[in-house]
């Protein structure tokens, strides 16, 4: 849950977005876990193929549709970093990274993707709305955030899985002794 939360916050994190950032400090507060919403089950991770789909709504919001898989904490997570690109923008100019609520009734959630005990959920989004205060990146600076997250939160994955072998090698030690 903790290395999931950090894929979905290094997107917030990384934008603009005063509001958002603030918002997720108090989830976080409150306990709450965050998603990364980037791989879809046709492209896996592939920033440049993504299927989710925005569409102005006139109002400087979107209105989302697309789906995304292999999602830990997608059943969830208040906040979920998703990844996508804009129905009227051609190129990179049209990605967008939005904020999305596993909650919202137009997040649907389709299931857990794995045969084990940990839930990595499958969901779509099916008109969801997207307010302009929603919004995380634009263009080239969502593809970014993508990268850099992705980066951070793997980087941080090797370290995570030392720091537990290490542990576990301590425990055993006293345990033994």
């Amino acid at each position: 849950a903790w290395q999931v939360t950090i894929l979905g916050l290094g997107p917030i994190w990384q934008s603009d977005n005063d509001a958002a950032r603030r918002r997720a400090a108090e989830l976080l507060e409150q306990g709450e876990v965050f998603a990364f919403g980037l791989s879809e089950r046709e492209h896996g991770a592939d920033i440049y193929s993504t299927d989710m789909i925005l569409t102005p709504d006139g109002d400087g919001g979107f209105r989302a549709s697309g789906g995304k898989y292999y999602i830990g904490n997608g059943n969830v997570a208040r906040m979920v970093s998703v990844f996508g690109r804009r129905e009227d923008v051609e190129g990179p100019d049209g990605y967008v990274f939005f904020a999305a609520d596993s909650q919202h009734p137009a997040y649907r959630l389709i299931g857990n993707v794995v045969h084990s005990q940990m839930y990595v959920s499958s969901f779509e989004l099916d008109d969801y709305p997207v307010a302009a205060e929603d919004v995380l990146h634009t263009g080239n600076e969502a593809f970014e955030a993508a990268l850099n997250t992705i980066n951070v939160g793997k980087f941080n994955l090797g370290f995570c899985s030392i720091g537990l072998a290490e542990h576990c090698f301590y425990e055993t030690v006293t345990q033994a002794e």
